[in-house]
């Protein structure tokens, strides 16, 4: 069974007056079950009419689809950014899914190297890029992070968060890695500002130019050994982009939006630091998704200001909120943010700051709780009609819609 677990809503209390804030879906749909969520969810006149539409985005999502074991023949393990190709060009097409790798095939943190690109439309898996794991000129090497995209000029460009054992014992500072149609390393972006490049990127891509948004979580971080403290140095890093034609980007400016964010080292996820990014569909507001803090902050006009904003104001914070780490933007608006602690993905209302639910997408008891630290990528369809996200316990991509 797939559980929506919701804290309290006005909407939801006007129409279920005394109705358990637990819920229940199915993922077989019957016609008489959809009824069933219908009520649920909606509310029913006595006529068995539905009295309103789905207040979430979560309550249309009916199935859960493996899709890939993401595991190419390195080895290479963990998986955790996801991209999805906005162009046909060299041998990505329109639609398909990018996905890194964090560990090698001995599973050891910070040295995976490798992109598989998943075609929906075959259905079948290639391997897009293995970066060189001893990269001169990133500092540390090459451990593929969970920050990554590909602009609408083909290029592909991806943080990496470097270790020599696994630990952050050894960790670098890392880069970001540009690559080219065919997976080829064509240049670096490294800065002061940039120290293991973490988070989900989020991006504003006009195609000549690009705007990129990434955390960075390595400054001052030390040893997962011992009492491993945390730094509140993480910060938001503008990347504002110019792309020539036919030659890769360039940094025009770089601006630091938000800072003083709590990162520390870990045994078990090497970092932890503020992870997801999303942008607000008129681009006005930047929504950051603070491990540490266990909330979600707002940065305001995160494409012109030219300050950091600290760590901005608080959107959210603790209630179903369990570690937040991926997050992505659902047509209607809410945020999707997947836990670290749990298999969860929460659904909130950022006009208000409700958490609306959490549901469980990964129920893997090999963890406890269950789905303990696996959720690190989800990003929406281009149709957004459902998901993408990645179970790393697994090495799975998944499609929930």
């Amino acid at each position: 069974m797939l559980h929506l677990l919701s804290t309290s809503d006005d909407r939801v209390r006007r129409a279920h007056a005394a109705r358990s804030t637990t819920r229940t879906l199915t993922t077989k749909h019957t016609a008489a079950s959809a009824l069933i969520a219908a009520a649920m969810f909606g509310g029913l006149l006595e006529s068995g009419t539905v009295l309103a539409e789905p207040i979430g985005f979560l309550e249309t999502v009916h199935r859960h689809t493996t899709l890939i074991n993401t595991v190419p023949d390195n080895g290479d393990q963990n998986p955790y950014a996801i991209a999805i190709a906005p162009v046909s060009v060299g041998q990505v097409k329109e639609g398909d899914v990018l996905v890194d790798n964090f560990n090698n095939s001995s599973n050891l943190q910070g040295t995976g190297s490798t992109i598989i690109d998943y075609h929906p439309d075959t259905k079948q898996m290639t391997l897009f890029a293995t970066l060189p794991r001893e990269l001169k000129d990133c500092p540390g090497g090459i451990g593929l992070s969970t920050a990554m995209t590909m602009l609408k000029s083909g290029w592909v460009i991806i943080g990496s968060t470097p270790s020599n054992d696994g630990t952050a014992d050894t960790k670098g500072a890392g880069c970001l890695v540009v690559l080219d149609n065919q997976g080829k390393v064509v240049s670096t972006f490294v800065s002061p500002s940039i120290n293991d490049p973490w988070g989900n990127m989020a991006v504003v891509d006009n195609g000549s130019t690009a705007t990129l948004f990434v955390s960075n979580a390595g400054f001052g971080v030390g040893s997962a050994r011992g009492a491993h403290p945390v730094v509140n140095e993480a910060n938001v890093l503008r990347l504002d982009l110019d792309i020539p034609e036919g030659k890769p980007p360039v940094i025009k400016r770089e601006t630091v939006i938000g800072s003083g964010f709590g990162a520390q080292a870990d045994k078990g996820v090497f970092l932890i630091g503020p992870t997801g990014l999303a942008l607000s569909a008129d681009n006005k507001l930047l929504y950051v998704s603070d491990a540490i803090g266990n909330q979600i902050t707002v940065i305001d006009d995160p494409l012109t200001r030219d300050t950091s904003a600290g760590t901005g104001r608080q959107l959210t914070a603790a209630g179903l909120l369990r570690r937040p780490l991926a997050m992505t933007t659902a047509p209607n608006g809410h945020l999707l943010v997947t836990n670290a602690l749990n298999g969860q993905v929460v659904e909130i209302d950022p006009q208000n700051g409700k958490q609306l639910y959490a549901r469980w997408i990964d129920a893997d008891r090999a963890q406890t709780p269950p789905g303990n630290g696996d959720l690190f990528g989800i990003l929406m369809t281009p149709q957004g009609d459902g998901f993408y996200y990645v179970e790393d316990d697994v090495n799975t991509l998944v499609l929930a819609k």
